[in-house]
C-alpha cells in the first residue's frame, strides 16, 4: 500500500494522487504482483483496480500492458457485503477472511497478497498477516483513511527490507518479529 509520512492511504478528499509511481517504482510493483499467486481484496479495492482488466485504455505503455497482463492472470478473492457478482478473475469470498486466506494459501507455492484498508485491518487484528510492505510517499496529508488499525495487543516488527527511489518514495517491508520467511 501507498502511504503518506503520517500514516495515510488516502487523504481528507479521499484521494491518493498523490501515491501516483514513477516509472522506476511502477516496474517494482510489476514485480512485486508477479511474485504473488492470489490476492484477497477488499470492495473499494477491486473497484479502483478493475480497469486494468477490463479497459484497454490502461495498456496505453508497454509497463501498463505488463502490469494488466499480471494482474489479470492473479486471481483474485473479493470481501464485499454489496456486490452481487464480480468481473476478470476474481470470485466473491464465501467464507470468514481467516478462511479465505487459508484456503488461498493452500491454493498457491507464492505469497498471497491482502489489500484494503478495512480487510488489512481485519486480517491484522485476526494475527493472518506475517509481513506489512508499504510505499511511505514524502507528503503530509493531515488525515484521512489510516494504512493501520488501532490495535489492541503490540505488533512487533523487524524491519527486513528498505529501498528508497529516486522519487524518494521509500518501500519499506516489516516481518512480524520472530518470524522466518520461507525464502530466508
Amino acid at each position: 500500500m501507498s502511504v503518506s509520512v503520517d500514516g495515510f492511504i488516502k487523504d481528507r478528499e479521499g484521494t491518493f494522487d498523490w501515491s501516483r509511481p514513477d516509472d522506476e517504482q511502477f516496474r517494482f510493483h510489476i514485480e512485486q504482483t508477479r511474485q504473488l499467486g492470489r490476492f484477497l481484496c477488499g470492495r473499494r479495492l477491486y473497484e479502483t483496480m478493475l480497469p486494468w482488466e477490463t479497459d484497454p485504455a490502461m495498456r496505453a505503455t508497454e509497463a501498463e500492458a505488463e502490469f494488466a497482463d499480471v494482474w489479470c492472470a492473479l486471481p483474485k478473492i473479493v470481501f464485499s457485503r454489496t456486490l452481487d457478482s464480480v468481473q476478470g478473475n476474481a470470485r466473491l469470498a464465501e467464507a470468514s477472511v481467516a478462511e479465505e486466506a487459508a484456503a488461498a494459501l493452500d491454493a498457491t507455492d507464492k505469497d498471497v497478497g491482502i489489500g484494503g484498508a478495512g480487510l488489512a485491518a481485519t486480517a491484522i487484528e485476526q494475527r493472518l498477516v506475517d509481513e506489512l510492505q508499504m510505499f511511505r510517499y514524502p507528503v503530509v496529508v493531515g488525515g484521512g483513511t489510516p494504512f493501520l488499525p488501532p490495535v489492541f495487543d503490540e505488533l512487533r516488527l523487524d524491519l527486513v527490507e528498505t529501498r528508497t527511489f529516486a522519487s524518494r518514495v521509500i518501500f519499506e517491508r516489516y516481518r512480524r518479529a520472530g518470524e522466518e520467511s520461507v525464502s530466508d
